[in-house]
């Protein structure tokens, strides 16, 4: 296991941890000395290493996405700690334990499949509950939801991030729906479950969370409808009105085409799903920007909202 992340290495500081490489990049300099600029990664976070020596010889040794050995010594470089390597070494992966390197969820994915369980083993419907319990038996399926990321980038960038997002929007689900009339919760709820679950097939999130041919190729919106008619197809007697406003929750609930969504939402359900969804991803990633320097008032530049955020107003004990 690691003793030294990312996240604790100061100035001045000797290093000697392990590390993934999320990128490698080459360089020379004015006296036309090679040089290394290393992007390093675990799970709390990401550090620049820069080899300024035998940076050919050493980067032979390892690629983009290796496990590495890394020593050398902290310094700080406009305002930020970087490490100057001294060595890097290829590790391999039956050396490694693969938490340290994934940032992951700060709530037990086991607790959490259980309270998401327990919700949706409330609903009336017999169909929609059935439809439930059918993806509750595929164990491949809850073994990936529990480890899963929620997004690459943006928001629950993380091991179990899906899981917690999702368990989050069926929790918003239940405190939202008791202020409107006329909501097919069930159908809701279904829809907070299964609205995302294409991710797991989405991304691969062995090394780093990268997306994988079918990822690319189809997107999880495509995948995930896919999976549904699956599972609906073993459900005896499973009403096609009510497959078709659980599907039509999936392909809508990015809310616009420029978003990906190929139809809009067009149900009072796939406009709450759309809604809350979105309110609980923002959230998740606002709350979780880094601050633009310590101290500061001020988030980083979130590139994909455009702007940064105020947290001036913040007790101490709340950060």
């Amino acid at each position: 296991m690691k003793s030294l992340y990312a996240a604790d290495i100061h100035e001045n500081q000797l290093v000697d941890s392990l590390f993934l490489v999320s990128s490698k990049n080459h360089g020379v300099t004015k006296g036309g000395n090679s040089y290394l600029v290393l992007k390093l990664l675990d799970r709390s976070g990401e550090i620049e290493g820069r080899v300024w020596d035998r940076a050919d010889d050493l980067g032979r040794g390892f690629d983009r996405n290796d496990f590495v050995r890394v020593r050398g010594q902290a310094t700080l470089y406009q305002g930020k700690v970087q490490i100057r390597v001294q060595d890097v070494m290829r590790v391999e992966e039956k050396n490694i334990a693969a938490e340290d390197f994934l940032p992951k969820s700060p709530f037990d994915p086991d607790v959490m499949l259980g309270e998401l369980q327990t919700i949706l083993r409330g609903m009336k419907n017999p169909h929609l509950l059935a439809l439930a319990e059918a993806c509750f038996a595929d164990q491949e399926l809850m073994d990936l939801i529990k480890r899963a990321p929620g997004a690459k980038t943006i928001h629950h960038p993380y091991l179990s991030g899906l899981l917690e997002h999702t368990l989050s929007l069926l929790k918003l689900i239940l405190r939202v729906v008791e202020n409107y009339q006329g909501i097919d919760v069930d159908l809701l709820l279904t829809g907070g479950f299964l609205h995302d679950i294409g991710k797991v097939y989405e991304f691969s999130f062995e090394r780093a969370v990268e997306y994988t041919d079918a990822g690319q190729l189809l997107g999880h919106l495509v995948m995930e409808v896919e999976m549904v008619n699956k599972k609906i197809a073993t459900i005896p007697d499973f009403p096609d009105e009510l497959a078709m406003l659980v599907k039509h929750l999936l392909v809508s609930h990015h809310g616009a085409y420029e978003f990906g969504s190929p139809k809009l939402p067009q149900t009072v359900e796939a406009i709450m799903l759309h809604a809350l969804d979105d309110l609980d991803g923002k959230i998740q990633a606002v709350q979780n920007l880094p601050e633009k320097e310590p101290g500061s008032k001020w988030t980083v530049f979130h590139r994909a909202y455009g702007r940064s955020f105020y947290r001036g107003g913040q007790d101490e004990s709340d950060k």
